[in-house]
């Protein structure tokens, strides 16, 4: 299965057309760190992540993961065995905190983007989360709740997003 995002504005899963949002400055072939760009290709997908002292595990294919308050995910070019992994989370180490204040980790998946022998420099962190109102990502693709849970029924370990 693939989840294909039509345009900036569109995911579509089988029939299923769900609005979303995605990178302040478009689409991009050639990623950089903190460029608001949304990478450019077919790439797999990784486990669910969710707050669950916010809600319960929703019903998934995928592997679900509790997202605890010492957890993070490396965007610190200064570590290259750590970066665009998760990490145990330090002050030493640049990362994006996953346990948040506002809504928008309350469920993710990270989208494998220079994941396996990731380049440093390249883009860490672009996950599929969540959003309340739309606005621009810094670089992921984002959904209302109500999207997010539907495209969670519909997707299995194996699906690829696929970024045009």
């Amino acid at each position: 299965m693939t989840i294909f995002l039509k345009n900036k504005h569109t995911l579509q899963i089988d029939e299923f057309f769900l609005k979303c949002c995605i990178g302040k400055n478009g689409i991009t072939r050639y990623k950089r760190e903190g460029d608001f760009k949304t990478p450019k290709g077919i790439f797999k997908i990784g486990h669910l992540y969710y707050r669950k002292d916010r809600l319960k595990c929703p019903k998934t294919h995928l592997k679900c993961i509790k997202i605890t308050k010492n957890q993070g995910w490396c965007d610190d070019v200064n570590f290259p065995k750590k970066y665009n992994k998760l990490i145990r989370a330090n002050n030493l180490i640049k990362h994006e905190k996953l346990f948040r204040k506002d809504h928008k980790y309350d469920l993710l998946i990270p989208i494998k983007y220079n994941f396996k022998k990731p380049k440093i420099g390249h883009g860490s962190c672009i996950f599929i989360h969540l959003t309340k109102n739309y606005k621009s990502t810094a670089g992921c693709v984002a959904l209302k709740k109500k999207d997010f849970i539907i495209m969670l029924k519909l997707i299995k370990k194996n699906t690829r997003i696929k970024i045009i």
